[in-house]
């Protein structure tokens, strides 16, 4: 992969990193402001469960964060863009569809395949 490629792999990630992270914020502000105190037990519990909701889905995009700071520093060590499982690169369509994918076409298939197996 050359540097203009990696650059643009680099500026697709640091994007979506401001987006989430701009999530964040505005689930703090909403959590901070929206939190009120119903008297009744229904509507205290609808304000529960979605904010139950909301932290959930932060949760992940947590998880998504340290994906993308993980494949950042790959860039970073010029290791970015190669199969964990084999080696070989994975390719710039893959790579497109899923900035933060660590395994190749074929190794995510067998990878998928295991695991169905194994959970079902």
């Amino acid at each position: 992969m050359n540097e203009k490629q990696l650059e643009h792999f680099r500026q697709i990630l640091l994007d979506w990193k401001q987006e989430l992270m701009e999530e964040v914020d505005r689930t703090v502000r909403h959590l901070q402001e929206d939190a009120n105190n119903y008297a009744d037990p229904a509507d205290r519990a609808t304000q529960e469960e979605g904010f139950s909701l909301e932290l959930r889905t932060r949760d992940r995009e947590r998880k998504l964060l340290k994906k993308i700071n993980e494949t950042i520093e790959k860039i970073d060590e010029d290791d970015y863009g190669f199969c964990e499982a084999c080696g070989v690169e994975i390719g710039i369509r893959r790579l497109e569809a899923r900035p933060t994918a660590t395994l190749c076409v074929d190794c995510k298939t067998l990878a998928e395949l295991k695991e169905k197996q194994l959970g079902g």
